[in-house]
């Protein structure tokens, strides 16, 4: 619908406005004082009584009477009725500058108005003579308009998005006489220097055929389209008339918005007429708001005849203007000071300007605020005209977003104080529940009655799903609601409201959560019960319904509820006797046991096995092993070793054990050796009990090979077996297994028994094998492992001879060879009487042979140890005779006492010891046995203990005292104390030895 269109329609009264003043008369009575009347506010919300608009008056007061003022960028001009004096202030750092506009003052040299641009640079001035003048900011004296001259400016439509501090960029100017004017200003310096025109151009573009002064102009570009090029739309206004052009700019040379009114010239724009009201004349002003980060305008209001006329613009709408409406002005006369009669003045309406929800409206003597979505008022100010002057305007800074207003000698700034605070009241009386939801955030009480009251008209409208999930975020009681939706005939409104509300409800609401999940578990449950009684006619129903239950039992808050809960949801589901969902819940729960046992009772040993297999609770294993083994064991198996060491094999035992007393036992088809074998090579488990148990296995296989194995495998290790010595060799000899005997007798070096058995066995390779292994053990060969090897190849040479042929005496001849223990005269014995010499000669022989070769070397050993001994007597001798000189004061290296005052040692390296001392000092190094000996010797000899008395004769007495002497030489006095290898062997010991060591650190201190 068109912008004249609308106002027809509204004309015909499809809009609702205010039909007369009283409806929007505000309920209060505005009394008068020095200043402006106390502020008046229709309190649409309860509990908030601060003012929607609050005005505040700007430090400056004006030399003389204002005519007109504009503010952009915090930039303010002003201009004064009947002069030619122009006031510019800088409202950031307060500077002022008067300028003085043309030539002297005079009836046609007066300012008519002023026009600011939106960065507050450029200022253009008409004055009354119908001369104008540029002013920029940093300039001193305001330059003519050479072409404008003649033309009497009543509006000005700046370019906002190309303005720059040199150049106003293309422009639009409105005339007294209709003419829209495109110019661009350039007040370059050199053009300032010389008499040049600050016009780069200036061009007339459209002459409206009312020929009525322009009093509002304004052009905005299209959001970019890269398809269409640069689309404009203007909008122009007279006192009488709102006019709309919109066009594509058809040249990149000026005047570039020439292509806009190209249409409009064959035919003539179109045009809304409003008719002038008889007792004032209309500002005609055109103003525009400008949402906070936006580049184009939202709304639009034009001060015409009857009233504000006002719409949003819409620029993806052909039309632009859209929604509009028009808002009368108000007829009401302000009331004045107390004490003199109200006077009647021009009520005319002055201008207005526009807010997010607001229209500001200013009278001569008054200002009022309408509410622009359901057009009530909302804030009136009076104002005594006699100490402020009327009214004139409004102006609006929109760089900085502010509102000021001007009278005859004041200026004000008005600031607007939370104007969206009822908007969410004004849409939800409109039902129009989405916008009042969106200015309802923020304020829970607010938002919870919007959303109330959407549920409310939901539900009786029949939408029971939206209203139930809009319900569920209402503070509504849960159980009226829940009574609302339990009455229907459906249960899928109340189970959408149940899902709501769940997701509403915060984590900390356990108690809540709980009962509204197993409610809706029951909810599933009566359903599916339903279904399922209806048979295949409700097949694909059921199967989908089952698939949403599930669905919201997987739900990770529904499980985390329910598992804190789980016996009550296992008990819902038996009631229902769903042992399906009962499954699936306790697999969801991870609760394998119940599944398994579940599984077991139905028989079905697979299923159980896939959850055993899931899991990883061993205990789970140990408990039904020995049931799954009975009847899948080759699976059972398999899922033991794909734990690997997870498991502990001896709690399996049990279950192996009821497993192998099903009959006879096949190495390839045993389940029970299949996992044993796995333990002992793969997982290299030590266990006693598993190494007997796969043992006691193999033993009860009739072929011997797979125990003779293993018992070998573990004897020839060279460690101690895992399994028990005595335990196997029962097993083995119970069940006839004689080698694998032989082997564990080896192994517990029972040679003689292992020998005998082997030899039983009629197995003399295994015999010899076991005859030569008392030499192989880990301890040095003695004389009585010699004397058991010996017996042991008798016992084989016996064995050997009595098997074979009696004449037949190469068998001897190869142990002889083979033993170097036995000699012909070992074996002669068992050999029969009739056997003649001539079948031994040459065994005889050489063993005479070896004889006289050891007489011979035992011969020449005496005689080398026989010249030994006489020169280790000559040595004796000579060392004897050899003497030593010890000076008077020399002193024990012990003890540090005079070496002279008892028996001492005199060393070849010249180190000298008491014996006494030296024996202390060298006791702490011998052995105990040697060191009880050294202790039995110095008692005899009476050097540091009492000596024990001895009873013989003289001379055996010195014999055995030099006895006695020999051997204490021996014990303490071979070597040197400081020089020989007892100092070497104790280089590793501490100087302090540690139990004095404290003490040591003491004598220091």
């Amino acid at each position: 619908m068109s912008l004249f269109e609308q106002y027809e329609a509204q004309s015909m009264g499809t809009t609702s406005l205010p039909s007369s003043t009283a409806e929007r008369q505000p309920p209060f009575a505005a009394g008068s004082d020095s200043q402006i009347a106390s502020t008046g506010f229709i309190d649409t919300r309860k509990g908030d009584t601060t003012p929607v608009f609050k005005r505040k008056q700007v430090d400056f007061r004006p030399r003389s009477k204002i005519a007109q003022v504009v503010v952009q960028n915090n930039f303010l001009g002003l201009s004064y009725e009947n002069s030619n004096c122009v006031l510019r202030i800088d409202m950031k750092s307060g500077r002022q500058d008067e300028i003085q506009i043309g030539g002297k003052r005079s009836e046609d040299v007066v300012v008519h108005k002023i026009f600011l641009d939106p960065t507050g640079r450029h200022l253009l001035v008409s004055m009354e003579s119908q001369e104008n003048f540029y002013l920029a900011r940093d300039m001193q004296k305001a330059r003519p308009l050479q072409r404008g001259k003649g033309v009497l400016i009543e509006s000005v439509a700046w370019n906002r998005s190309q303005v720059d501090e040199q150049s106003t960029k293309e422009i639009l100017i409105g005339s007294s006489k209709g003419c829209i004017i495109e110019a661009v200003i350039e007040p370059q310096e050199a053009k300032f220097l010389g008499q040049g025109e600050v016009e780069k151009y200036w061009k007339q573009l459209y002459y409206l055929d009312e020929k009525e002064a322009i009093t509002g102009l304004h052009f905005e570009l299209f959001p970019y389209n890269p398809t269409s090029g640069d689309k404009y739309f203007i909008m122009a206004t007279t006192r009488r008339r709102l006019y709309q052009f919109t066009g594509f700019s058809t040249s990149a040379e000026p005047p570039i918005l020439s292509g806009v009114f190209l249409p409009y010239e064959a035919e003539p724009a179109g045009f809304l007429e409003l008719p002038c009201n008889p007792n004032f004349s209309p500002t005609g002003d055109l103003t525009f708001y400008y949402p906070k980060g936006q580049r184009c305008p939202s709304k639009f209001a034009w001060s015409a005849g009857p009233g504000v006329y006002h719409g949003s613009l819409d620029f993806a709408n052909p039309a632009v203007a859209t929604a509009c409406s028009l808002l009368q002005y108000s007829s009401r006369l302000g009331d004045h000071a107390s004490g003199s009669a109200p006077r009647v003045i021009d009520n005319a309406a002055v201008g207005a300007v526009l807010t997010t929800f607001h229209l500001l409206v200013a009278y001569r003597d008054r200002v009022e605020g309408i509410c622009t979505l359901n057009e009530t008022a909302v804030y009136s100010e009076n104002v005594n005209y006699r100490h402020h002057g009327l009214l004139r305007g409004f102006t609006v800074d929109v760089s900085q977003n502010e509102i000021f207003l001007f009278s005859d000698s004041f200026v004000f700034r008005y600031k607007v104080n939370n104007e969206s605070r009822d908007v969410w009241r004004i849409y939800l009386d409109k039902r129009d529940f989405e916008k009042a939801r969106q200015f309802a955030q923020g304020n829970e009480a607010h938002l919870d009655l919007v959303l109330t009251e959407e549920a409310e008209e939901l539900f009786k409208a029949k939408k029971y799903d939206k209203s139930a999930k809009l319900f569920a975020r209402t503070q509504r009681s849960f159980e009226e609601v829940a009574l609302k939706f339990i009455n229907l005939s459906t249960q899928e409104a109340l189970m959408s409201y149940l899902y709501a509300k769940m997701e509403s409800l915060k984590s900390q609401d356990k108690t809540q959560l709980t009962m509204i999940s197993t409610w809706l578990m029951e909810i599933y449950l009566n359903q599916l019960g339903t279904l399922k009684e209806e048979g295949d006619r409700q097949k694909s129903k059921f199967d989908m319904m089952r698939d949403e239950f599930r669905g919201f039992l997987e739900d990770s808050r529904v499980m985390t509820l329910l598992e804190e809960n789980k016996h009550v949801a296992y008990e819902l589901l038996a009631s229902h006797g769903d042992e399906e969902d009962l499954v699936y819940f306790a697999r969801l729960m991870k609760d394998y046991e119940k599944v398994i046992s579940y599984y077991v009772q139905q028989e079905g040993y697979a299923e159980a096995l896939d959850i055993l297999a899931r899991q990883g609770n061993p205990k789970l294993y140990y408990k039904f092993s020995p049931v799954l083994i009975q009847h899948e064991p080759e699976r059972t198996v398999s899922a033991w070793m794909k734990q690997k060491g997870a498991l502990d094999p001896c709690e399996l035992i049990p279950a192996l054990v009821q497993y192998g007393q099903k009959g006879t036992i096949d190495v390839k088809d045993h389940q029970g050796i299949r996992y044993l074998e796995y333990c002992v090579e793969h997982l290299k488990t030590t266990e006693e009990a598993i190494h007997n148990y796969l043992l006691s296995l193999y033993a009860q296989i009739q072929d011997e090979r797979p125990v003779l194995s293993f018992v070998k495998r573990a004897c020839e290790t060279g460690k101690k077996p895992s399994f028990d010595l005595k335990y196997a060799l029962r097993l083995c000899a119970e069940n006839n297994h004689t080698t694998a005997c032989v082997h564990l007798y080896s192994a517990m070096e029972l040679y003689e028994e292992a020998v005998q058995l082997a030899l039983e066995i009629k197995d003399v390779d295994l015999a010899r094998i076991n005859a030569n292994k008392p030499d192989e053990s880990d301890e040095p060969s003695d004389e009585e492992d010699g004397m058991l090897k010996k017996k042991l190849w008798l016992m084989i040479a016996r064995h050997v001879i009595e098997a074979s042929d009696k004449d037949d005496v190469s068998a001897a001849r190869q142990l002889l060879a083979e033993c170097e223990l036995l000699k012909i005269e070992d074996v002669l014995p068992f050999f029969p009487n009739f056997v003649t010499i001539d079948d031994f000669k040459d065994v005889i022989c050489l063993s005479l042979q070896e004889y006289n070769e050891n007489i011979e070397t035992l011969k020449t050993e005496m005689q080398q140890a026989t010249e030994s001994g006489e020169q280790i007597r000559k040595d004796i001798q000579e060392t004897r005779k050899k003497s030593r000189v010890v000076a008077a004061q020399k002193k024990c290296e012990v003890c540090s006492f005079p070496l002279v005052t008892r028996e001492f040692y005199v060393f070849p390296c010249n180190h000298v010891f008491h014996v006494d001392c030296l024996a202390s000092e060298v006791s702490h190094h011998l052995l105990p046995r040697r060191r009880a000996k050294l202790q039995d010797l110095l008692r005899q000899l009476g050097l540091g203990v009492p000596r024990a008395p001895m009873e013989m004769e003289p001379v055996s007495m010195a014999a055995h005292y030099q006895s006695l002497k020999s051997d204490l030489d021996e014990l303490i006095a071979s070597e040197c104390l400081y020089c020989g290898e007892m100092m070497i062997t104790t280089i590793d010991q501490p100087f302090v030895p540690h139990n004095e060591y404290d003490e040591e650190i003491d004598s220091w201190a």
